[in-house]
């Protein structure tokens, strides 16, 4: 029965990462790490970024919940590592791969919560500077980047079958 335990805190400590990461976009990378997170807002000429420190930052507490919590039995423990950990592989397939296209895989997709969250990434991106920013989630997408997503499709739509 404790799998079933150790599951939902894995799941629980998924979701909370996406609150844990808008919070921590929004108020450490866009405030007094912004240094770090600075060149991800300015087109580059290399592959790597500054803002790439921010893999090891976020990887470093879901180590330490393996680690520890594999020395000392904690199974909860080793649970909120995975949970991390899970969160930092979706980060990485969703913002490095889908929407920057760091690897040229899913170019062109027609999903829609793929072009919702490649549109609300892009308005998070029309602020070059720390200040005035939005969108600093990267799973959820607020409802008027859907609301985008269809208005295009049914313009779309419309002006296909003229």
């Amino acid at each position: 029965m404790n799998w079933l335990l150790y599951i939902g805190i894995t799941l629980v400590t998924f979701c909370l990462m996406e609150a844990i990461t808008w919070l921590t976009h929004k108020y450490v990378m866009h405030g007094f790490l912004w240094y770090l997170h600075e060149d991800h807002h300015k087109k580059g000429e290399g592959f790597f970024e500054k803002n790439d420190a921010f893999f090891i930052i976020f990887a470093i507490p879901s180590c330490l919940c393996f680690l520890l919590g594999s020395i000392y039995g904690l199974g909860w423990l080793v649970s909120i590592g995975m949970g991390i950990l899970l969160y930092g592989i979706a980060y990485v397939l969703v913002h490095e791969i889908i929407i920057h296209q760091r690897v040229k895989w899913f170019t062109k997709s027609n999903n829609r919560y793929v072009k919702a969250i490649r549109w609300a990434h892009k308005m998070h991106h029309k602020h070059l500077g720390k200040e005035e920013g939005e969108s600093f989630g990267m799973l959820l997408v607020a409802k008027k980047y859907w609301d985008k997503v269809r208005r295009d499709e049914k313009i779309k739509s419309a002006s296909s079958s003229i």
